[in-house]
């Protein structure tokens, strides 16, 4: 296996790496064509089947916060997802703003982005949109939110060089040749989305094209394509809670491929993960969903239609305050306490801490879904 790329003497003396542009050439191995196989049939039953769970619209929201959460925390934000909904529902949390603020930021890029397909290809000009909603107002604010990098960047420990540094990607001089080829690929590639996806993704990674941000954006972007290419309908499938629950996997397929030209098992890892993860959203949307349809028989006889509504709103986020209940159905203080009342003796809501004032509830066996870990092996078959 060779570098699928050159190294550089920069300008500084230290070395940087250029990637080829994309397609490599793969030589195709019987295992990683079973690993194709398989993910084409999980991924296919997710788009098939998720689109026909009951309220399939209503588990996008809380999945998308949860691949937010999921996604930031490899970059080293705190925030959990608890935290995150919790907040959203008008609580008081005690996880730093700017901690929640990044997490925010990563669901605003999320939908934006989702948003713009409609009209915009996924492109350049869309990678500068998503980063300029991830990154604007946080720490990262420095980073020029919305531009490619105009410096040299590199990966490594606290107080690392590029001359000390584990990896530095293409010089600045370099970047609008790299991200060109790039764009190219996505648009022009013949190629199996979810190989195509892969490939990109490593590419992007290793271009590194923001002084911040790069790994929340190449993550973005597997979703977005997944939803381009029509290999999904909706945003269920996120890969950042596999890349973060086997993250020293995941850092050393990059540099297998950076360092010897190991497409297969980059591949091999990446398609995995799409199959186990496509599992995993179908499972965890479909158990949601046999939740959600107990607690409703549990309130067949109660002769509240705002009990009901109130358990969508749970779908979207288990937690909820009784002044939020107001705002969101649009009823009086007294109704939204009767539903809260009527979800609580059946069991659906329980208080959160002991206030007297401002209380906030929680579904917590909704919750306890959301929060499990990913499974990182195959379901059984029988």
């Amino acid at each position: 296996m060779t570098a699928p790329g050159r190294w550089i003497r920069a300008a500084g003396g230290y070395s940087a790496f250029i990637p080829d542009p994309l397609p490599p050439k793969l030589a195709w191995e019987p295992g990683l064509a079973l690993v194709l196989s398989e993910a084409d049939r999980a991924i296919g039953r997710l788009a098939g089947e998720g689109g026909q769970l009951p309220n399939p619209h209503l588990l996008i929201r809380p999945f998308v916060r949860r691949e937010a959460v999921l996604s930031s925390k490899i970059e080293g934000t705190q925030a959990t997802l608890g935290e995150l909904l919790a907040s959203e529902a008008g609580a008081a949390v005690e996880r730093s703003p700017a901690d929640l603020r990044e997490v925010g930021n990563y669901v605003l890029a999320m939908e934006h982005g989702i948003k713009r397909l409609n009209s915009l290809p996924l492109s350049l000009r869309l990678v500068l949109e998503l980063h300029e909603k991830l990154m604007r107002g946080v720490r990262g604010d420095q980073a020029r939110p919305g531009e490619f990098r105009r410096s040299q960047n590199w990966i490594g420990g606290p107080g690392s060089t590029p001359a000390t540094a584990s990896y530095v990607p293409p010089p600045p001089d370099a970047l609008k040749d790299c991200m060109g080829a790039w764009e190219r690929f996505l648009h022009d590639s013949a190629l199996p989305p979810l190989v195509q996806i892969a490939l990109a993704h490593y590419q992007f990674e290793a271009i590194h094209p923001f002084l911040d941000g790069n790994g929340r954006v190449g993550r973005l972007l597997i979703t977005l394509f997944l939803i381009e290419r029509k290999v999904l309908p909706a945003p269920l499938l996120y890969l950042s809670a596999f890349f973060e629950a086997t993250r020293p996997r995941y850092y050393a397929g990059l540099r297998g491929v950076t360092e010897g030209g190991d497409w297969i098992g980059w591949l091999t890892y990446f398609i995995s993960g799409v199959a186990l993860q496509s599992e995993d959203a179908l499972d965890r949307a479909a158990r949601i969903n046999r939740l959600l349809a107990g607690w409703r028989r549990k309130l067949a006889g109660v002769p509240s239609r705002q009990a009901s509504l109130l358990l969508d709103l749970l779908a979207q986020n288990p937690f909820c305050t009784t002044k939020g209940v107001v705002q969101r159905l649009d009823v009086a203080f007294t109704t939204a306490q009767r539903a809260i009342g009527h979800l609580e003796r059946a069991g659906v809501l329980r208080q959160v801490g002991g206030g007297k004032r401002d209380r906030v509830y929680c579904a917590r066996a909704l919750l306890r879904i959301l929060e499990e870990p990913p499974k990182l092996e195959p379901p059984e078959v029988g």
